[in-house]
Parts: C-alpha cells; sequence; structure tokens
C-alpha cells in the first residue's frame, strides 16, 4: 500500500516559492508543487488568476477569524478541502468574479 505513495515523482513535493502582493504588501509563499498546482487549478475553477485567489482567500479568513496563525498551512489545508470536494456555490462564484473584474 504504501509503495503508491513512496514511488511517487518527487517533483510533486519540490520546494516552490512564489512572491504574491496581499493586502497590499508583497510576500513570499514556500508549498510543495502539488499545492501549487492544486490551487492554480483552483483559482482557474472560479475565474481568478492564482494570486488574486490567494489574496482574496486571505481577506475573507481575515475578516472571518481576525487572524491567520500559518498562512501556507491554511492553502495546504484549502487544497485538502477542495480535493474533498468543497465547492463555492453558485453565487459565490459570481461574487468572486463581480470582485476579480
Amino acid at each position: 500500500m504504501c509503495r503508491v505513495f513512496a514511488g511517487q515523482d518527487p517533483e510533486g513535493y519540490r520546494q516552490i516559492n512564489r512572491s504574491i502582493r496581499i493586502d497590499g504588501h508583497s510576500t513570499s509563499i514556500q508549498l510543495e508543487a502539488t499545492f501549487w498546482a492544486l490551487l492554480d487549478e483552483i483559482a482557474e475553477s472560479q475565474g481568478l488568476t492564482t494570486p488574486k485567489f490567494i489574496s482574496t482567500l486571505y481577506d475573507e479568513a481575515i475578516e472571518i477569524n481576525g487572524q491567520i496563525p500559518n498562512f501556507a498551512s491554511m492553502l495546504r489545508t484549502t487544497c485538502a478541502l477542495y480535493l474533498r470536494g468543497h465547492r463555492p456555490t453558485a453565487g459565490e462564484r459570481a461574487a468572486l468574479k463581480q470582485v476579480a473584474a
């Protein structure tokens, strides 16, 4: 059973840094390549660029929770939720597209 996981392509867990502007500040986020690919997919499904999706996610999380102790971990769990089938409603997607315009 573990061979499926142990034999995965090392490229998938290669660390990648991306610079993104969040809340008016340039910041660097380090995630594994697989998570960046998933975030790109999620953003595209919302009609947003990846930086715009991440910035919107950050803003909404601050609004809801007041703080984000570990944003990189939040991005990873966002990917896990997405893989488990959690998707925004049609109304939420429409609102995101209005923000992006």
